[in-house]
């Protein structure tokens, strides 16, 4: 993500949250749908590299404002810029330990 400068990348720490969904979320944005679609793309490479695996499930690829990777333990969100301040999803998971990374 931070080579495809993604901006404000954090990483959601879910484990002690006991109606989570997951145990991380990695999120970040960006200010075009093709630099979103270009994220997801880059995100699917380098695990697949590192580890092997394709996302269980993705979604919102047709659209490019808001992608979904769905690695089980992980899931990444991909935002458009204005979706991300829309739908706030770090507020919606407040009691999630938050580490933040620095776009490239």
């Amino acid at each position: 993500m931070q080579e495809k400068k993604g901006n404000e990348i954090v990483r959601l720490d879910l484990r002690h949250i006991r109606s989570s969904v997951s145990d991380y979320f990695v999120i970040c944005h960006a200010d075009s749908t093709t630099q979103v679609n270009a994220l997801a793309k880059s995100v699917e490479e380098e695990v697949f590299k590192a580890l092997n695996q394709e996302p269980w499930r993705k979604e919102g690829l047709e659209h490019g404002e808001w992608i979904l990777l769905d690695f089980v333990d992980v899931v990444v969100h991909i935002f458009k810029t204005d979706k991300r301040k829309f739908y706030g999803i770090e507020d919606l998971w407040g009691d999630a330990e938050l580490e933040y990374y620095q776009s490239a």
